[in-house]
C-alpha cells in the first residue's frame, strides 16, 4: 500500500459518515434541471459511463442524479451466464472458502463471518466451509444488484455501522470493514442451501433500497432482524435491490462454489459464471 492510500484510509476514520452520506444524498434528489443535468454530466465524463447500454441513453430524461445513478439497462446487455452469477457488474475483489468462521477482506486481512452477518452465531455457523465473494461496485458501474442464483427470502438483518469507503485502499487497511460498515444481510432459501446477500453500505451511499421493502434508511441501535409476512421468491437474474452510490456486495454460500479461474481484481459483469455450485454437504458425506 503506498503513503497517500494509507493516507486517505486514515483520514476518513474521524469523519462524520452518515453526516457527509446524507447530505451527498439530498444533493443527488435535487431535481433542479439545471444542476442535475450539470452533476450527471460532469459524472459521465468523469468517471467514462457508457450510456448505450442505458435503457434510456439521453442523461437528460433522468429526473434526479439518483434516478441516472440506478439507471436500468436494455435487456439483452447482460446475459445470464451457467452455475453461480455475479450479482453486479464491478470488481471481483476476494473470493474462496469461508475458513475457521473468516472471509478474505484483502491480502493480509480477514473478518469474521459472524461479525459481517451481524452477530448471529447460528447463522455464521450455517456457512462455515461454504464459500464467500466479494464484488465492488466504482461509480461507473450498473448500480443494481441481482440474484446470483433462485431463492426464497427468509430474513433480512439491518447492521448499523460506520461508512468508510470501500475502494482497494480502504480495504487493504481499515480492518474488518466489511463488518463495520452498515449493511444489510438478506439471507434466501435456495436448492443449493441458505444464501446470504449482504449490501454493504459506504461513504457518500445514501440509500440502499430492496425490490421488497423499499429504501432502506438508517436505523439506531442494535441490529434488526426482520421476517416477511408472504414470502417473496426471487428468480436467478432477478433484480434484488439497489445502491444510490457505490458500494459492495458480500455472498455466502452454504455449500463450496468451484470458481472459475479468477484473479482478485478482475472485473465481472453482472450475470457473468463466477463458477458451478459442488455438492451438498450431506450428498458428499452420503458419497
Amino acid at each position: 500500500m503506498t503513503l497517500s492510500q494509507k493516507a486517505f484510509a486514515l483520514m476518513q476514520y474521524p469523519l462524520p459518515h452518515h453526516a457527509i452520506s446524507r447530505l451527498a444524498g439530498s444533493l443527488a434528489e435535487c431535481r433542479s434541471p439545471g444542476l442535475k443535468n450539470a452533476l450527471i454530466s460532469a459524472f459521465i465524463r468523469r468517471f467514462k459511463v457508457d450510456m448505450r447500454e442505458a435503457l434510456e441513453p439521453d442523461y437528460r430524461a433522468y429526473t434526479t442524479f439518483n434516478d441516472f445513478f440506478t439507471r436500468a439497462l436494455k435487456d439483452d446487455s447482460r446475459p445470464l451466464g451457467e452455475g453461480f452469477i455475479s450479482p453486479a457488474d464491478g470488481t471481483l475483489s476476494q473470493y474462496g472458502r469461508i475458513t475457521a468462521g473468516e472471509l478474505v477482506q484483502a491480502k493480509g486481512h480477514r473478518f469474521s463471518a459472524r461479525t459481517l452477518l451481524g452477530g448471529n452465531a447460528e447463522l455464521a455457523d450455517t456457512f462455515a466451509g461454504g464459500s464467500f465473494a466479494t464484488v465492488y461496485l466504482s461509480p461507473k458501474d450498473y448500480h443494481r444488484v441481482h440474484m446470483p442464483m433462485t431463492g426464497t427470502l427468509r430474513e433480512t438483518i439491518y447492521v448499523p455501522g460506520r461508512l468508510f469507503s470501500v475502494n482497494q485502499a480502504t480495504a487493504g487497511y481499515v480492518p474488518g470493514l466489511f463488518a463495520r460498515n452498515e449493511r444489510l444481510v438478506c439471507v434466501f432459501d435456495t436448492a443449493h442451501g441458505p444464501l446470504a446477500v449482504v449490501l454493504v453500505g459506504a461513504m457518500i451511499v445514501a440509500a440502499i433500497e430492496t425490490v421488497w421493502a423499499g429504501q432502506i434508511t438508517p436505523l439506531a441501535g442494535t441490529p434488526q432482524r426482520t421476517r416477511l409476512d408472504e414470502s417473496v421468491t426471487l428468480e436467478k437474474g432477478a433484480e434484488l435491490g439497489r445502491f444510490k452510490l457505490g458500494s459492495t456486495v458480500v455472498m455466502c454460500t452454504v455449500n463450496p462454489v468451484a470458481f472459475d479461474d479468477f484473479t482478485p481484481g478482475a472485473k465481472v459483469a453482472m450475470g457473468q459464471s463466477l463458477g458451478r455450485m459442488e455438492a451438498s454437504r450431506e450428498n458428499r458425506q452420503g458419497g
